[in-house]
């Protein structure tokens, strides 16, 4: 079954009936700055929703404020049917995972996971049995006795992981846990991570300013900008369908080109009439992935596209090669547009200087109202 995540007041709102955590009108001021502006969210249960943004738009501080570590200015914040905005941090069943792990040096891995449940009162066979079942959870149990200090980067992370689900926590939050991690690293706690948190059908929130995490890991990604959700919905639906331009150019790569809609599905832009999903009228904003952007000889017949195929023309100044990708910069009319194209052994399409088009698919076509 597919849940849903609702965000109130966006054109991309969604309805969930079964909301396990809610936050509604969700505030924080310091001062004159609201930090987080009348949030309102719902997640069901055993979802794990992404909050992804660029620093300081407010994710972690509304992390912070469902953990209990940040008291509200204003709203609240309900899990199940109970609203917990005033309850202090030990009561509120939640497991957190800090960026900096937050490890006790002197402690054992063992000792480090049982922490929680000895605070907990938990008796002591109970405490070594789950302390077991967690470290075997996260492939660390020939580690137990190991200091932190005696780990890798990654290990500390999964200790830290286990420590925040070993008291079965009711919703677990996770605060940019992957940031002091290598690539390769970060890819695989993000698939171990998601695995666990499948396995074990836990609600989690997740904060974190990188796109791939969130595209990749989280059933659904809201998006934030200075205090307030720009829009939420699925991996698939904030890629493909972005609200705002805001939302389109930090979630993926994109080109942005100012047009002005003609209000017959047309546009003028870079001294061409592009075709567009949209009869605006006026000034817009047109937006194209670069991997969706083929890069062609500028010669009629080659260049030449179906009814469906937008085309420009330009003058290619740089070529930019990144791994597993060619990334061509292209002038078209003063604005560079960027087309990418898998590498072939390093060859490139055609010389820096070179005149050549740019073709891509009038669905693959963004627009954006803007103002003249």
């Amino acid at each position: 079954m597919m849940h849903q995540t609702i965000l109130s007041g966006t054109p991309t709102a969604l309805t969930s009936r079964d909301a396990h955590l809610r936050l509604d009108g969700l505030t924080k001021r310091y001062g004159d700055t609201e930090a987080v502006a009348a949030l309102n969210l719902d997640v069901p249960k055993g979802e794990l929703v992404a909050l992804l943004g660029p620093s300081g738009c407010g994710k972690t501080t509304t992390l912070r404020m469902i953990a209990g570590l940040i008291t509200p200015s204003g709203g609240r914040i309900v899990v199940g049917r109970s609203d917990i905005t005033q309850m202090p941090v030990y009561r509120r069943d939640m497991g957190l995972v800090f960026q900096s792990y937050a490890l006790f040096p002197h402690m054992t891995v063992a000792r480090n996971v049982a922490f929680g449940l000895e605070m907990r009162g938990v008796s002591k066979p109970e405490i070594e049995q789950r302390v077991r079942e967690a470290l075997a959870m996260v492939r660390l149990e020939p580690l137990a006795e190991r200091r932190p200090r005696e780990l890798s980067g990654g290990q500390q992370q999964r200790v830290a992981l286990a420590r925040a689900l070993v008291i079965r926590p009711s919703i677990l939050l996770l605060d940019e846990p992957l940031s002091n991690l290598d690539a390769k690293l970060r890819d695989e706690m993000r698939n171990e991570i998601r695995d666990i948190q499948q396995n074990l059908g836990i609600t989690a929130v997740f904060v974190t300013h990188d796109q791939v995490e969130a595209l990749s890991m989280c059933d659904k990604v809201v998006v934030m900008k200075g205090g307030k959700l720009e829009q939420v919905g699925t991996p698939v639906d904030v890629y493909e369908h972005p609200a705002t331009p805001f939302v389109a150019s930090f979630v993926g790569r994109t080109n942005r080109l100012e047009a002005m809609g003609k209000g017959d599905g047309t546009a003028i832009a870079g001294g061409a009439v592009l075709r567009i999903p949209s009869r605006a009228q006026g000034p817009v904003e047109i937006m194209m992935r670069p991997h969706r952007v083929r890069l062609t000889d500028s010669d009629g017949a080659s260049a030449s596209g179906g009814e469906g195929t937008n085309r420009l023309d330009g003058r290619l100044s740089r070529v930019t090669f990144v791994g597993d990708l060619l990334q061509y910069h292209v002038d078209v009319s003063g604005t560079e547009l960027v087309v990418e194209a898998a590498s072939d052994h390093g060859r490139v399409f055609r010389a820096v200087g070179a005149p050549v088009s740019l073709m891509w698919r009038v669905e693959d076509t963004m627009v954006f109202g803007r103002t003249a």
